[in-house]
C-alpha cells in the first residue's frame, strides 16, 4: 500500500510539474513513466501515453489500467474538464503526506519490536560469555 501510494504521488507530482511547465501531455508521460519508480506504474504510464496519443482522455486511460484509485481518476477528470489539470494533479500528489504518515506509523510500531530483539540478543551474548565462567566455578 505504501509503495502504491508513493508511485501515485510521484506520477502525479511529475505530471503536474510537466503540465505546469507547458510540456505536451504525450511527451510528459515519457518522463512520468521514468519517475514513478515502480515497474508496474512504468508500464501503465507507457500504456497511458499510447492511449492519450490516440486521442483518449487521460482519466479514461488511467481508469483502463486499473491501478489508480477512484479519487485520483475523478480529480484528473475534473482537472481535464475545468482546464486546471496541474492544480488537480497537485492535490492528488498530496498522497506523499499520507505515505509519510504511514511510514512514521510503521516506524513507531517497529521500534518496540526492535528494542525487544536487541535486548534478547544482548542478553544471549552476556549469558553465552558468563555461562562457561559459572560452570568453571561449580566444578572446583
Amino acid at each position: 500500500e505504501i509503495t502504491t501510494k508513493s508511485a501515485i504521488a510521484r506520477f502525479s507530482r511529475t505530471l503536474e510539474t510537466m503540465s505546469a511547465a507547458g510540456v505536451p501531455l504525450v511527451e510528459a508521460m515519457e518522463s512520468v513513466a521514468g519517475a514513478c519508480g515502480n515497474i508496474i506504474y512504468y508500464k501503465a504510464s507507457i500504456k497511458i501515453k499510447d492511449e492519450v496519443s490516440q486521442g483518449t482522455q487521460l482519466q479514461t486511460s488511467m481508469r483502463n489500467t486499473g491501478l489508480f484509485p477512484n479519487m485520483a481518476i475523478q480529480m484528473v477528470s475534473i482537472g481535464e474538464e475545468s482546464g486546471s489539470l496541474d492544480d488537480m494533479l497537485a492535490k492528488v500528489a498530496d498522497f506523499e503526506t499520507e505515505v509519510d504518515n504511514a511510514v512514521d506509523a510503521l516506524t513507531s510500531l517497529l521500534e518496540p519490536i526492535i528494542m525487544a530483539v536487541l535486548g534478547v540478543l544482548v542478553g544471549g551474548l552476556i549469558i553465552a560469555m558468563y555461562l562457561p565462567i559459572f560452570k568453571l566455578g561449580s566444578v572446583v
